[in-house]
């Protein structure tokens, strides 16, 4: 029942994944037509919304079974929790926020505070795509190393 539930689960949320990208394609393509770009801006916006909303629940439910069947797993989730606000901390340091030229910031009105958050973003990226490789990396050498 458990394996057959996980499937349907991750069936919808492809399926909404599939709708979503969809009409983020068909808002892109439509942009000069206006009475498309209302239509497919309000049902993309829909399809992100249940998106996240699906995904917070997920998690939510993931993490109760986890904290539920393995007692120690607080320490591991608040760990976690701190190396992201370590990495977030990180990465708003090390943003100058004038990367942008400031005749590109008056033109689209942007503030020198929102240039130094769109830097830390783009950093706080980097960190964690380099984060991400080197868990690959370690998940599959620990594999290789144990199968010997």
């Amino acid at each position: 029942m458990k394996e057959s539930t996980d499937k349907l689960i991750t069936l919808v949320g492809l399926g909404v994944a599939l709708l979503a990208t969809v009409f983020a394609i068909l808002f892109a393509l439509n942009i000069q037509n206006e009475s498309m770009f209302d239509i497919t801006y309000w049902i993309l916006i829909c399809m992100v919304a249940v998106s996240i909303c699906a995904i917070l629940v997920f998690l939510f439910v993931k993490l109760a079974k986890q904290f539920k069947e393995e007692p120690g797993y607080w320490k591991k989730f608040l760990l976690i929790l701190v190396l992201i606000v370590v990495a977030c901390a990180a990465s708003f340091l090390l943003a100058k926020g004038d990367d942008v030229s400031p005749a590109m910031l008056e033109k689209f009105e942007i503030s020198l505070g929102t240039s130094k958050l769109i830097g830390a973003a783009c950093i706080l990226v980097y960190i964690l795509v380099i984060a991400a490789a080197c868990a690959i990396i370690y998940t599959e050498c620990a594999k290789a190393l144990k199968k010997k």
